[in-house]
């Protein structure tokens, strides 16, 4: 049996569906080592939700600027002593960008998956000096855009279940935008594509309290909104599921180089086209013209709107389940962790 533990990000809870893609993945590994027999314990902000046993930190601030995050990490560095200090630790698991601030001491093998772009971790964080220490990519495009003389393990991508994700063939006409809202992600864009042509909008997601998030949503997204778009903030759980599997598409404006979408992974599960940005891995999962389309702006986007009656739901669930299955993730992982402690 092995005993891993976890480390979120420690700005944001973690819970069976959570907002953030890190998040996400670690939730599905935490309930993969608990079903395999192995024991799982999670380092995460207090009101998080794990499978496994739950080792918290405070709570996530009302608003988040460099001292809360400075305390936040201060509370991961001390929680982490604590448990490597009085428990049999084979392998330690960090998701944050934020991971060589509470690297640990020498020690357990280390994991460190790299959820973000490559150029948004600090200096010096993809070249750790701490032995026994791994880096994992997400996406072939993302390991393509590390540093010269980055050393990585193969990517291993992320995955979603399939099982839990279905199909509806009430498909109404309405569009989703779903997922983070902050500058890059593109909401507005979304906004904009979906009044250009003509079509109800659903934006679904959770509103961090950072201020520049704050911001974007109060200049760029609110005032955008009207009777046909509509932004009903976070959803998880069957809510989530619903308003994937019965929307007309999947709308993915992001801006940033995204290493993968989790996101456009489960609409494709509930037999939902995608139209996303070519922003960074996003052409390695939406398959132009059989999955969805890849456009460049906003004009392109709602004339993909408008053609997406084109594309098969069975083709995109087929593609989810081929590509993209959660089984596949969760047992690259547990069988990195078994060599690794090995």
């Amino acid at each position: 049996m092995l005993s891993v533990l976890s480390v979120a990000y420690p700005l944001a809870p973690v819970t069976p569906d959570p907002a953030g893609g890190a998040e996400q993945v670690l939730a599905q590994l935490d309930r993969a080592l608990v079903a395999a027999g192995h024991r799982s314990i999670v380092i995460a902000p207090e009101g998080s939700e794990v499978a496994g046993d739950l080792a918290a930190i405070p709570p996530v601030p009302t608003a988040i600027g460099d001292a809360e995050r400075a305390a936040a990490q201060a509370a991961v560095r001390a929680r982490m002593a604590e448990l490597l200090g009085r428990e049999r630790i084979d392998l330690v698991h960090l998701h944050g960008i934020d991971f060589p601030d509470y690297l640990p001491a020498p020690g357990p093998p280390v994991v460190a998956t790299l959820h973000m772009p490559p150029d948004w971790y600090a200096p010096g964080a993809l070249t750790p000096t701490r032995p026994r220490t791994h880096l994992v990519p997400v996406s072939r495009h993302q390991a393509a855009r590390a540093p010269a003389g980055t050393r990585l393990l193969p990517p291993i991508p992320n995955g979603v279940d399939e099982t839990a994700y279905r199909p509806d063939d009430a498909k109404g006409r309405h569009a989703v935008v779903l997922g983070r809202v902050a500058p890059e992600k593109g909401f507005h864009d979304a906004v904009d594509a979906a009044k250009r042509a003509r079509v109800p909008l659903v934006a679904a997601g959770k509103l961090f309290p950072y201020p520049a998030y704050l911001r974007y949503f109060v200049d760029q997204v609110r005032p955008r909104l009207d009777g046909l778009r509509r932004f009903i903030g976070p959803v998880a759980g069957a809510a989530k599921r619903r308003l994937l599997a019965r929307a007309r598409c999947v709308l993915i404006p992001s801006t940033a180089p995204e290493t993968s979408s989790l996101v456009a992974m489960e609409a494709l599960a509930s037999g939902t086209p995608v139209i996303a940005y070519r922003s960074g891995a996003l052409p390695e999962i939406v398959e132009e013209g059989v999955t969805g389309f890849l456009v460049d702006d906003v004009a392109g986007m709602a004339d993909a709107i408008g053609r997406v009656a084109a594309i098969d739901p069975a083709a995109c669930r087929r593609a989810a389940e081929e590509r993209f299955s959660l089984r596949s993730t969760t047992a690259a992982y547990l069988d990195l962790y078994a060599r690794l402690a090995a």
